[in-house]
């Protein structure tokens, strides 16, 4: 990974990490400029924040940023669905 890339990597997780929100379930990752969120994102313990809007602001906020051409949003709100419970069952199963 490039070092521009990395510095902007470490920038959105600040930005992420600024918003009264839990994103210790996203990955961000920087290449070239295009920066990519997936997992998601749920509330913080005595926060009552509408998540949506957390995420717009987010994104708004990452889109206006420098060196950074265009964002990737493949962030889930509240939690994991479903299908990510199963998977991750699967997995400690040995599926």
């Amino acid at each position: 990974m490039p070092a521009e890339d990395a510095e902007m990597t470490r920038m959105v997780r600040r930005e992420i990490s600024r918003r009264y929100v839990d994103a210790t379930n996203v990955d961000v990752k920087v290449m070239h400029g295009v920066c990519y969120l997936r997992g998601y994102i749920k509330q913080l313990r005595g926060h009552d924040n509408d998540l949506n809007e957390e995420l717009e602001v987010i994104l708004r906020i990452l889109r206006q940023k420098p060196g950074i051409r265009e964002v990737i949003c493949e962030l889930g709100v509240g939690g994991p669905g479903l299908r990510d419970y199963v998977r991750a069952s699967n997995r400690a199963r040995g599926l």
